[in-house]
C-alpha cells in the first residue's frame, strides 16, 4: 500500500467495484527503450538519450539507494522541483528539493539562484541541483554558505555506480573540462603567505587576468578550484603566522596574463557574521620554496560593512618583472558583487 501510494504516487479508489478503464497518458513505445536500462543488463545507458522522465526517476532511485525517501513530482505545478526527497537522518536530515538539469553545457548561475528561491519558498532544509554537465565558479560562489548542493556529471556517475545503478555521460556529451597541463609542477615559485590580526575568517582567492578580465573560469583559484590548469597558481596550506597561502610560479603564468589579482571575502560558513573591520595589520609575506622570507607587502585594512575586498595585484611590466600594486577597493555584496568586474558571471 505504501509502495503504491508513496513510491508510485498512486491513488486508491473508495469504490473499486465502480472502476472504469483509463486511457494511458504515456505508452511504452512513446518512451523508448531506456525505461529500465538503468537497472537491467547490457551496456551503460546514455544519460543524454534517456527519456527525461526516466532520467528523473533514475535520480529518485539514487536518493532512495542512499537511504532517503524520494518520489518524482508531477510534470506540472511542481514549482521547478523534479524530485521530492526526505532524509530521515536525525538533526542533519529533513526535506530536500531536487532539480535535474540534463545539460551538455555548464549550468548557468541563474539556475542555482532559482533553486535557492525554491528552497526558501518550499521551506525545505536543502536544495540539490543535479546535472550531467558541470558548474562554473559563479554557481559555486553563490551556493557557498547556503543550504545548496551542486552535483556535477562526474560525481553523479560515480554515485550511481557506488549505489548499484548505472549511467554514462554519452558519446555526444560536451567535451570534458581541460585536463591539467601534463608538465611537472614548476620548481621555481613563490609562496604568498597572508596574515592579519583579528579573528575574522576570510577566503583568499586569486584571478589570473589579462588587464581586468580573468583568462577563464579555470584561472580563478578559490575554494572550489584550487589550482589553474597549468599549475602556475594553486592554493597551499598556510604556515603560521600566515592564515592563508598561495603558490605562484610567476615565470610559468600564461603569456597572455599580465595581472594576478588577489581578493578576499568573508567566509559565509566559518564566519557568516564577521565584521571585516577586524581585518587589520594585514600583510603578504613573499617566500621562496624553502619558506625563507624575501619581503613583506602591506595590505589595506578592511572596513566595517564590507564583505569582500581587493588586496592588491601583481602586474607584469614590459621588462618582465612583476610589481605589486596595493588594492583597497571593498564592496558590501561579497564575491557576488566583486567578480563581475573580472568577467565572471554571478547572476
Amino acid at each position: 500500500m505504501s509502495c503504491l501510494a508513496g513510491g508510485l504516487r498512486g491513488q486508491l479508489a473508495a469504490r473499486p467495484d465502480q472502476l472504469t478503464a483509463v486511457r494511458p497518458a504515456r505508452r511504452p513505445h512513446d518512451v523508448g527503450n531506456h525505461v529500465v536500462t538503468h537497472g537491467g543488463d547490457g551496456e551503460e545507458p546514455d544519460l543524454y538519450a534517456m527519456d527525461p522522465l526516466v532520467f528523473e526517476a533514475l535520480v529518485a532511485d539514487l536518493f532512495r539507494a542512499m537511504g532517503m525517501q524520494a518520489v518524482t513530482t508531477r510534470s506540472s505545478n511542481d514549482g521547478g522541483v523534479d524530485v521530492d526527497a526526505l532524509d530521515p537522518t536525525p538533526i542533519r536530515g529533513g526535506k530536500i528539493v531536487v532539480q535535474v538539469k540534463r545539460y551538455r553545457n555548464t549550468v548557468p548561475p541563474t539556475a542555482v539562484r532559482d533553486l535557492y528561491g525554491t528552497v526558501q519558498h518550499r521551506g525545505a532544509n536543502k536544495g540539490v541541483l543535479v546535472t550531467t554537465s558541470g558548474f562554473g565558479p559563479g554557481s559555486h560562489t553563490f551556493a557557498n554558505g547556503k543550504p545548496l548542493e551542486l552535483l556535477a556529471g562526474g560525481e553523479l556517475v560515480d554515485l550511481l555506480h557506488r549505489h548499484g545503478l548505472r549511467g554514462r555521460p554519452g558519446d555526444t556529451a560536451a567535451p570534458a573540462p581541460a585536463a591539467p597541463d601534463p608538465r611537472p609542477e614548476p620548481e621555481q615559485y613563490n609562496v604568498l603567505g597572508m596574515s592579519w590580526t583579528g579573528r575574522v575568517a576570510l577566503d583568499v582567492c586569486a584571478l589570473v587576468c589579462s588587464g581586468t578580465r580573468v583568462l577563464g573560469d579555470d584561472y580563478f583559484v578559490f575554494f572550489n578550484n584550487e589550482r589553474t590548469p597549468d599549475g602556475s597558481v594553486r592554493a597551499q596550506d598556510a604556515t603560521p603566522p600566515d592564515k592563508a597561502a598561495l603558490r605562484v610560479a610567476f615565470d610559468d603564468l600564461p603569456p597572455a596574463a599580465d595581472r594576478l589579482a588577489l581578493v578576499a571575502a568573508v567566509d559565509p560558513v566559518a564566519n557568516p557574521d564577521a565584521d571585516p573591520s577586524g581585518f587589520t595589520d594585514a600583510r603578504i609575506r613573499l617566500l621562496d620554496p624553502s619558506m625563507a622570507e624575501l619581503g613583506t607587502l602591506e595590505v589595506s585594512d578592511g572596513r566595517s560593512g564590507e564583505t569582500a575586498l581587493v588586496l592588491g595585484s601583481f602586474r607584469r611590466r614590459a621588462s618582465g618583472d612583476w610589481d605589486f600594486v596595493l588594492g583597497g577597493r571593498g564592496c558590501t555584496g561579497g564575491l557576488e558583487q566583486l567578480l563581475p568586474d573580472y568577467g565572471i558571471a554571478v547572476e
